[in-house]
């Protein structure tokens, strides 16, 4: 038997039981007391406000403070510097343990590339809203005689007609030639006069034109089967030519003729 047996047994258990708890006691102590070195409660740092800085001067300056340093991630900010640190966790100002670490998202050097889309017969705001889906941005807009008003017919990067399927990086600007609602020729003004409302359609679709206002000179009741009796603009000008004609009015394409409709047919000498 060990001394330490025999002291024991050999006291009476209230003895015993008094010592026992005494000792339970004096452990609750030192537990308590060296809880706050354990957790390193008390030791306690403000997280310093890293982000816009370089990825190695906020490695540097965190690690000064004695936090540890994990990059986490990266993304693209086109409105950033190159490895600039993008977000941090925790965040400026918390206050943490000394030796936290801290996690950093910082901004890619290279930015990533995306496919050109073919925007061509695009509306400017769908190929606009289109471009910021991809990360693209948009660049100028400019005209061309083109029947498609406001509709996309080049596409430029860097002043060049880009190709759809060309890599570029995310943030590139793209460029725009859109139509200007008007085509490039100027043509006679047709002579619609003694068609039917519904010829007259087929007919100017092949030029690029089309009809404007239509108002009928009585009760029209077929108004595709109505005839054409009078057109502004009319065929002819009130300007007398070298010649000593009239002088042939003229138009666009893309734009419009406005047609007055009757039942019947005008006159032949009513016509322009």
């Amino acid at each position: 038997m060990s001394l330490v047996s025999k002291y024991v047994t050999s006291k009476p258990l209230w003895v015993n039981i008094l010592y026992g708890i005494g000792l339970v006691i004096v452990l609750v102590i030192l537990f308590f007391f060296s809880l706050s070195w354990i957790t390193g409660n008390g030791n306690e740092v403000k997280v310093p406000a890293v982000t816009g800085q370089n990825a190695d001067a906020a490695r540097k300056i965190l690690e000064d403070k004695g936090f540890d340093v994990i990059i986490q991630d990266s993304v693209y900010v086109d409105s950033a510097a190159k490895l600039a640190v993008i977000r941090q966790l925790p965040e400026a100002d918390a206050t943490v343990k000394s030796g936290r670490t801290i996690y950093l998202t910082i901004n890619r050097s290279i930015p990533p590339q995306v496919e050109m889309p073919n925007f061509a017969g695009f509306s400017v705001k769908s190929a606009e809203l289109y471009l910021q889906s991809i990360g693209l941005k948009m660049g100028s807009i400019t005209y061309e005689p083109d029947i498609a008003r406001n509709a996309v017919l080049k596409q430029l990067y860097n002043g060049e007609i880009i190709a759809p399927g060309t890599k570029i990086p995310i943030g590139s600007v793209i460029s725009f030639v859109l139509g200007s609602g008007e085509g490039g020729g100027v043509i006679n003004v047709p002579d619609l006069v003694g068609m039917t409302l519904s010829e007259a359609r087929t007919y100017l679709s092949t030029m690029g034109i089309d009809v404007g206002t239509i108002t009928g000179t009585e009760e029209i009741k077929d108004s595709a089967n109505a005839f054409v009796v009078r057109q502004i603009p009319q065929t002819l000008s009130d300007s007398i030519g070298t010649s000593g004609l009239r002088v042939p009015n003229k138009i666009k394409q893309g734009q419009i003729i406005d047609v007055i409709i009757g039942n019947t047919a005008p006159p032949r000498e009513q016509r322009n």
